[in-house]
């Protein structure tokens, strides 16, 4: 560690060099000194697990600089965070990041456009459906077919996000609970969550990183038996929400915990861009589904749910009900799920095969194979055609935001007229929230520090993309 990354509390002996500083300061005083950098240690001294007893007791009183991490639990993913300490005070907090680090906004740059999906939906992969929607209305809209996607991929769409984002909050109910030591919580989010993917398996062939979602559409339609089985989801969904308040809202360890910790104010969560549940959680009824729709969400009634408490605790209240409003959405357009094609109608964009699940998953049916391969030579060459070398892109630049489970995931996606892209760069919320870390947790102890940052949840695989 640099003689510049270590701090030095105000109210120890005084050495050579150092600032003359009151031993009365406060601790706002002494944090305010520490966080603006105006008190450099002019010593550092590395110790071990034993040698704390050889420390010179001049640096008895003296701010500590630890490690946090890197570690996985409730992040969803490595991150560390370098915590300089008033005893067990925060009074910095430098996270760092790139441990997972992936590539793949760069690797878009190599891959025709359809192919993209399949790596966008591993960014965030909690909410795997919600890059593939924001990546594949970027593309429709520099396509110029936004309006050309047929009613029923629009409302399929809507379907699978809004079912993501109750299996992806489950999630973050399960490991922040176990977080704060509530094994209950995690068994039981789990246990929901499964039933989420199980639907997931059954429409795409996969349980995440689906791929479905695809420029003009869906890879293909639903199966049969479909509304049913949606139909049971939400009917045990909504007893399942009812069980996790009977054992949180007002269980005294959780409350103890969560309430009064880890705020975050509406103006600083406006000045640091931070938007999802940790907004609303501040009071600001602030959702793109209201106020930038897509995919014909707007045509669905349900409620943006705001806290004012902007705790951690407000924060598990607004995605308790938020699980609920996403009930009510997919109750509605299962139950209004019009008749049709899901993929465009132009055969220069739309994916070639014809797609089917069979017993090895997602793949080219039978009759569609026989067709290309002894009927028809012009769709064999089509298909080649298409499969290898993609369809062409108009010039252009556009941005188009999804309001994911944790906030607003944006693509901003140019091109430069060719068959794959020449940028995409992403706005993902988690990226903004681990920038918000410092501002959360000054003045936190370090237990705290741990409900925190699973109050945010951020998954760092939409960090380091």
């Amino acid at each position: 560690m640099s003689e510049a990354d270590e701090r030095v509390a105000p109210d120890r002996p005084a050495r050579d060099g150092d600032d003359p500083v009151s031993a009365e300061q406060s601790k706002e005083e002494r944090a305010s000194a520490v966080a603006s950098g105006s008190l450099i240690a002019p010593h550092t001294f590395t110790v071990g697990s034993q040698e704390w007893e050889n420390l010179p007791d001049a640096v008895e009183d003296d701010l500590m600089v630890i490690n946090m991490g890197p570690q996985h639990p409730s992040t969803h993913g490595v991150l560390r965070m370098v915590l300089t300490l008033d005893g067990e005070t925060v009074v910095d907090n430098k996270p760092v990041i790139g441990y997972l680090h992936t590539g793949i906004e760069k690797n878009l740059e190599y891959r025709p456009w359809v192919l993209g999906v399949t790596f966008v939906t591993r960014m965030d992969y909690l909410s795997p459906f919600f890059n593939e929607l924001g990546y594949c209305l970027a593309v429709e809209k520099l396509l110029g077919v936004t309006d050309e996607i047929p009613e029923r991929a629009s409302a399929l769409r809507v379907i699978l996000t809004e079912l993501n984002r109750i299996s992806s909050h489950l999630v973050w109910l399960a490991t922040g609970g176990l977080e704060l030591g509530s094994t209950s919580a995690m068994i039981y989010g789990f246990r929901e969550r499964e039933t989420v993917l199980d639907i997931f398996e059954y429409v795409t062939g996969l349980r995440m990183n689906h791929a479905f979602i695809r420029p003009g559409g869906l890879a293909l339609d639903v199966p049969p038996e479909f509304n049913e089985r949606i139909a049971h989801v939400i009917s045990e969904m909504r007893a399942r929400i009812d069980e996790f308040e009977d054992l949180l809202t007002g269980n005294p360890v959780w409350v103890e915990r969560n309430k009064g910790v880890a705020i975050l104010t509406a103006e600083q969560c406006l000045d640091l861009g931070v938007t999802g549940p940790v907004l609303r959680a501040a009071g600001i009824a602030h959702d793109l589904r209201k106020s930038a729709p897509y995919s014909n969400i707007e045509q669905y009634d349900f409620d943006v749910v705001v806290a004012e408490t902007a705790d951690a605790f407000g924060r598990y209240q607004i995605r308790i009900q938020e699980m609920r409003e996403s009930l009510r959405i997919v109750e509605q357009a299962v139950a209004k799920l019009p008749s049709g094609p899901v993929m465009v109608a132009d055969r220069k964009i739309a994916w070639p095969a014809q797609l089917a699940l069979g017993p090895d998953g997602l793949g080219n049916s039978p009759e569609y194979i026989s067709k290309i391969m002894g009927q028809s030579m012009e769709a064999l060459i089509h298909h080649f055609k298409l499969v290898t070398q993609g369809f062409s892109v108009p010039e252009g630049q556009v941005y188009c935001a999804v309001e994911s489970p944790r906030g607003e995931l944006g693509y901003q996606v140019t091109s430069n007229g060719t068959n794959k892209p020449y940028r995409v760069r992403v706005r993902d919320p988690s990226f903004i929230h681990i920038g918000a870390l410092p501002d959360l947790t000054a003045g936190l102890l370090v237990p705290d520090v741990i409900a925190g940052v699973a109050s945010m949840d951020p998954v760092m695989g939409g960090v380091d993309r």
